[in-house]
C-alpha cells in the first residue's frame, strides 16, 4: 500500500494533467455558453499554474489551443494577444537589467553603498535592505538577492571571526594572568599569607566602614573553561540569529524594491497591460512616472516597516548596540576591509561600466520626463499630440537596443602591438549569445497567456456575467472592499507565482469594478503590489528560496517574520491608495473611460 502512494506522488503530475479537465468538463456541456466555456479554460489554467503540473509557459499557451476550438475567438485574434506593448516594455527592461549585470555595476553600487553606511548591525541591515530595493527596481529580484547574500555572509563572517579571536585573546591573557597568581601563591612563606591575611581584614573592614559592595571592588573573575564556552555559545548564538535576519531582510527588500517601478516586477506590467485592454480609452492612466509617483513613497514606507520588524525580531530594541555609539571596534574595522577588498577587485569603472550607467540614466530620464502628468512632456510634445504613438516601450526598447551598437571598450586606431596587425573592434556591450542566456522568454509566454484571458473573457461575456455577480458589493465601503482583496492575493500569492496571481486576478478585479462603479485602479492597484508580498513560505518566491538556502533558516522563522510583514504590508498600501493614491489618480470618481458598456 505504501509503495502505491509513493507511486502516486510521483506521478503526480501526470495524474493532475489528466484528471483536471476530466474533472471540469461536466461546465460546458452542461452550460454550452461561451462563459461557461471560458470559464472552463480559465480554471483550467489556474489549476495548472498553482499545481506546476506543467511549466507556466506552456500553461500560458492552452488559449492559443482551447480559444479556438471552443469556437470562443478565432486563432489570429488569440495569438496577437501575446504580443502587446506592455511585453515590449518588459522586454527593453529586461534588456537593460542584463546589461546592468553582465558588466558587473549593479555589485560596485551595492558595495559603494555598504561603504558608506558602515558595518554596525542596524546600519548594516539598513544598508543591505536599501541597496537590494534599489537594485530590484532595475534588475530582477532574484538577481539582486543571489547577489547581495554572499556580500552579507561575509561581512557577518569577518564580524564574528573578529570577535571569536578578540574572546580567544581575552581568555588566553586571563588564563597567563591566573597562572602567574596561582605561581606567587605557592612561592609565599607563612609570614606573608598571615601579612596577606591582616590586609584583607583591614579591607573588609574599611569596605564594611565605606558601605561598598563586593561587585564594586570584586577582583576579575578567574578564567574558566566552561565560562569561556558559554561565551562562544552566546557569540554564535547571536550571529546565528543576526544571519536569518540579514538573510530574510535581503530577499524581503528585493520583493518591496520591485513594486516601486513599473518594469521592477512582472506584475506591475500585468497591470499597465490588463489596464490598457481592458479600458483602452483610458488616456495612458499608467506609466513609469505616475507608477513611481504612487509607487515608490509606498515602498519606502513598507521598507521601514519591515526593517523595523526584523530589528526587533532579529536584533532586540537595543538601537544604542545596535547602531553602535562611539568608536569603532577591531573586529568592525576588519569587517569594514572586507568590503572595501572586494569594492577594490573591481578596480576602476570601465569604459562598458560608464556607458551601462550612462544609458541607464538616460532611460530612466526619458521615462519620467515622457509624460509626467504636471506639466507636457516630451513626447506630447513632439509626437502625441493626437494619439499615443510614442510609449514607454517605445523608449526602452530604443535604449536597449544601443547596447548592441555600442562597443564595451574605446575604439583606438593602430596596432595592438609590434609584430600583429591592426586590433580587432571590440564586442558590443552585449551580444545576442548573452541575451539568449539570460533573457527569461517564459515570462513574456505568461504575460502574453494572461493577455489572451482578459481578451476571451470579454469577447465570451464572462467578465460581464461576473461583474452582474458581483453588484452586492456594493453595500460594502469601498476601502473594506480593498483590504480584503489585498489580503486574498496576498495569502494566494503564497502556493502561487505573483505573475499567475495577478494574471488569474486583475480581469475579475477589472470587471468587478466597473459593476460596482468605483474606479478600477482602486482596487487593481493595490492587489498588484500585494501579489509581491510572498514573504512566509521559501517556495513562494525564488528570493525567499534563495535566502533559505543561505541563512540557516527554518520554514517557522520564516512564517513568523512574513506573517506580520504580509499585514503590514497590506496596511501600507491601503493607507497609499486612500491617501496621495487618491489625490494622484481621482479615484473618488467613478471614470467615464471605464463604463465599457456605454463607451462606442
Amino acid at each position: 500500500m505504501a509503495g502505491f502512494f509513493t507511486w502516486l506522488w510521483r506521478c503526480r503530475n501526470y495524474i493532475i494533467i489528466v484528471l483536471t479537465p476530466l474533472l471540469l468538463l461536466p461546465l460546458p456541456l452542461a452550460i454550452p455558453t461561451s462563459e461557461a466555456k471560458c470559464g472552463f479554460v480559465i480554471i483550467l489554467m489556474a489549476l495548472y499554474w498553482c499545481t506546476e503540473c506543467i511549466p507556466l509557459a506552456v500553461t500560458a499557451l492552452l488559449p492559443v489551443i482551447l480559444f479556438p476550438m471552443m469556437k470562443i475567438m478565432q486563432s489570429d485574434e488569440v495569438c496577437i494577444q501575446y504580443l502587446k506593448d506592455s511585453n515590449m516594455l518588459f522586454i527593453g527592461g529586461l534588456l537593460v537589467a542584463i546589461a546592468v549585470e553582465h558588466w558587473n555595476l549593479h555589485k560596485r553600487i551595492a558595495l559603494q553603498v555598504l561603504l558608506f553606511v558602515g558595518v554596525k548591525p542596524s546600519l548594516l541591515m539598513i544598508g543591505f535592505m536599501g541597496t537590494t530595493a534599489f537594485l530590484s527596481m532595475w534588475i530582477s529580484n532574484t538577481a539582486s538577492t543571489a547577489m547581495m547574500l554572499p556580500i552579507a555572509n561575509a561581512v557577518l563572517q569577518q564580524l564574528n571571526d573578529s570577535e571569536a579571536n578578540a574572546e580567544e585573546r581575552a581568555n588566553e591573557l586571563q588564563a597567563g594572568r591566573d597562572g602567574l597568581e596561582n605561581q606567587g601563591f605557592e612561592m609565599t612563606d607563612t609570614n606573608e599569607c598571615k601579612e596577606v591575611e591582616q590586609n584583607h581584614n583591614s579591607v573588609n573592614m574599611d569596605r564594611q566602614n565605606m558601605d561598598v559592595t563586593d561587585t564594586e571592588v570584586s577582583k576579575p573573575r578567574a578564567w574558566s573553561p566552561e565560562k569561556a564556552e558559554q561565551r562562544r555559545n552566546k557569540r554564535e548564538q547571536k550571529y546565528m540569529e543576526l544571519t536569518k535576519g540579514m538573510s530574510l531582510c535581503v530577499c524581503y527588500a528585493a520583493s518591496i524594491g520591485g513594486t516601486a517601478t513599473l518594469t521592477g516586477t512582472t506584475p506591475n506590467v500585468i497591470l499597465k497591460g490588463q489596464i490598457d485592454k481592458l479600458f483602452p480609452d483610458n488616456g495612458g492612466v499608467i506609466n513609469f512616472a505616475s507608477w513611481f509617483g504612487f509607487a515608490f513613497p509606498n515602498m519606502i514606507l513598507m521598507l521601514v516597516l519591515a526593517w523595523l520588524w526584523l530589528q526587533f525580531m532579529f536584533l532586540g530594541l537595543n538601537l544604542k548596540q545596535s547602531f553602535g555609539c562611539g568608536k569603532k571596534s577591531a573586529g568592525d574595522k576588519e569587517a569594514y576591509q572586507v568590503i572595501k577588498d572586494e569594492y577594490k577587485k573591481l578596480g576602476k569603472m570601465s569604459f562598458a561600466e560608464a556607458s551601462v550607467l550612462i544609458i541607464f540614466i538616460l532611460l530612466v530620464l526619458l521615462w519620467f520626463t515622457r509624460e509626467p502628468g504636471f506639466i507636457p512632456g516630451w513626447a506630447t510634445v513632439l509626437f502625441n499630440q493626437n494619439k499615443q504613438y510614442v510609449t514607454d516601450g517605445t523608449v526602452a526598447i530604443l535604449l536597449s537596443a544601443l547596447f548592441f551598437c555600442i562597443p564595451s571598450k574605446f575604439p583606438r586606431c593602430g596596432r595592438s602591438s609590434e609584430n600583429e596587425g591592426p586590433s580587432e573592434a571590440a564586442p558590443p556591450l552585449l551580444t545576442w549569445d548573452t541575451v539568449h542566456e539570460k533573457m527569461p522568454w517564459s515570462i513574456i509566454l505568461l504575460l502574453g497567456g494572461g493577455f489572451a484571458l482578459a481578451h476571451g473573457s470579454e469577447v465570451s461575456g464572462l467578465s460581464k456575467w461576473l461583474g452582474e455577480s458581483l453588484i452586492p458589493l456594493q453595500s460594502i465601503p469601498p476601502f473594506a472592499i480593498s483590504i480584503l482583496l489585498c489580503l486574498l492575493v496576498a495569502m494566494f500569492t503564497e502556493c502561487s507565482s505573483n505573475t499567475a496571481t495577478t494574471t488569474l486576478f486583475l480581469p475579475i478585479l477589472g470587471a468587478m469594478a466597473t459593476a460596482i462603479e468605483i474606479h478600477p485602479l482602486y482596487v487593481m492597484f493595490p492587489c498588484t503590489i500585494a501579489a509581491s508580498l510572498a514573504f512566509m513560505l521559501p517556495v513562494a518566491t525564488p528570493p525567499n528560496a534563495i535566502a533559505f538556502s543561505y541563512g540557516n533558516l527554518k520554514v517557522i522563522d520564516m512564517a513568523k517574520a512574513g506573517f506580520i510583514l504580509n499585514f503590514l504590508g497590506v496596511i501600507t498600501i491601503n493607507i497609499g491608495i486612500n491617501t496621495w493614491g487618491v489625490a494622484m489618480f481621482n479615484l473618488n470618481k467613478f471614470p467615464s473611460w471605464a463604463n465599457v458598456t456605454k463607451n462606442p
